[in-house]
């Protein structure tokens, strides 16, 4: 075939190569349209004809595993991605739609620890057990505290009580159940889809789908050389199908690399199951601690919030108090999760003391900073889903990328709707 005369000198008209719709028979016309050629011509020619029908049938399945996720499942993709956007900016959104919330500006001191406690239990006398306690960020944020063992919740697996307090009067801004409230509502939607546990697993799945559907879809979109630029442009005083077609490649091709990394993110913290056993058996992780404290013979009283965080912040003096878990027995220990420079959460970092209720002993710590490969990728997880450790700046990016998922479900949908009214229109026209 190296010697063979090229086709590249006869007339376009004068040599054909075509294959069905169906993708399954091909001819080659040459004994039709051509004077007799040599046979290594024809056989040039044949060969030609089939690997472009190769060609067409593997990127032909190519599509198919791009279109049917995208078709079936979109609109879960965009309830997903919809309710991703919200949930970057939840707490924002939380206080613009109940402004009572908003702390407003004072230079008051505000209570300590346990005084704040105090007003929680005055407030809920008839909740024992463990409060875990969310201190604010800002000034004019309110202080949240949570009770997990509500019975009016118990059936619904998670539905703790919350409460909002005010972190200079200790007044009670709000009291309501996790799930009954707007931003926690579309928590559990884009979490569980308002399923559970099942619902956990579930979008697990879906987020495998799309994986599946933006991966085929970068293949499919892959220009050939020099052809870049164009392959991301869209032509907007070109027909409505095209403008479509480019609407669609372009943000998909855009939002690609946040795309897959909010999705591989989201599965491994949906399936935790699963996930971490296989990261256990490459980078053993580290086991939390379970102490208890050691009752003293007498009277012996607990110590209080306010010196056992003291205690808490010696064992690592450069880090910020964020969350306050109570003892929920006569064993139960204080837990302090702290956040340390470096760390990549600051709201939900990995720092965590251990004090005994009676003695003020310490007794476990746990720093990340100690941790192997596995404990640092479990901790970068929902930091980077949510795009908190880029600050303000990769929440943006990850609230905006969230959009992309209805855009892409629609402007497939139309594109696939275009295309296959006009094969209903060709095959109608051909059949009058």
């Amino acid at each position: 075939l190296h010697h063979t005369v090229p086709l590249t000198g006869w007339p376009a008209t004068k040599c054909r190569a075509a294959r069905s719709r169906q993708l399954g028979t091909m001819r080659c016309c040459l004994d039709s349209v051509l004077p007799p050629v040599s046979p290594h011509v024809r056989c040039r020619c044949v060969l030609q004809s089939a690997m472009t029908t190769a060609r067409s049938l593997q990127r032909h399945r190519w599509r198919l595993l791009h279109q049917l996720p995208g078709l079936w499942l979109g609109a879960w993709f965009s309830v997903l991605g919809l309710s991703g956007t919200v949930l970057v900016f939840y707490q924002e959104l939380d206080e613009l739609m109940n402004p009572e919330l908003r702390i407003a500006g004072t230079s008051q001191k505000s209570l300590t620890y346990q005084q704040l406690f105090d007003r929680i239990k005055q407030a809920e006398p008839d909740r024992p057990g463990r409060w875990r306690i969310e201190l604010p960020m800002t000034a004019s944020r309110a202080m949240t505290a949570r009770y997990y063992d509500p019975v009016e919740t118990l059936h619904l697996g998670f539905a703790p009580l919350m409460l909002s307090v005010d972190p200079y009067s200790g007044t009670i801004l709000r009291t309501d159940f996790w799930g009954r409230y707007a931003v926690t509502w579309i928590y559990d939607l884009h979490y569980t889809l308002l399923l559970g546990p099942t619902g956990k697993t579930l979008v697990a799945i879906l987020g495998l789908v799309l994986l599946v559907s933006l991966l085929s879809g970068l293949w499919l979109w892959r220009p050939p050389p020099g052809k870049w630029r164009s392959a991301v442009m869209i032509k907007w005083d070109s027909s409505a199908g095209r403008v479509t077609y480019d609407l669609h490649r372009s943000a998909g091709v855009y939002g690609a690399l946040v795309l897959l990394i909010l999705t591989l993110t989201g599965i491994a913290m949906g399936v935790p199951e699963v996930v971490n056993p296989l990261l256990d058996r490459l980078s053993p992780l580290q086991i939390e601690a379970e102490p208890a404290s050691t009752h003293p013979a007498g009277d012996r009283l607990d110590i209080g919030l306010d010196r056992a965080a003291i205690v808490a912040a010696t064992a690592f003096p450069e880090a910020t108090l964020r969350w306050i878990e109570t003892p929920g027995d006569e064993q139960g220990v204080y837990r302090f999760r702290l956040w340390q420079p470096g760390e990549p959460s600051r709201r939900f970092p990995k720092t965590l003391v251990w004090v005994d209720r009676y003695s003020g002993a310490v007794l476990a710590v746990s720093d990340p900073r100690t941790g192997g490969a596995g404990d640092t990728l479990l901790d970068w997880l929902h930091p980077v889903h949510s795009g908190e450790v880029f600050g303000p700046a990769g929440r943006v990016v990850v609230a905006l990328v969230g959009l992309l998922c209805p855009l892409l479900f629609f402007t497939g949908w139309l594109r696939f709707r275009q295309r296959t009214g006009r094969r209903q229109r060709r095959e109608a026209g051909q059949s009058g």
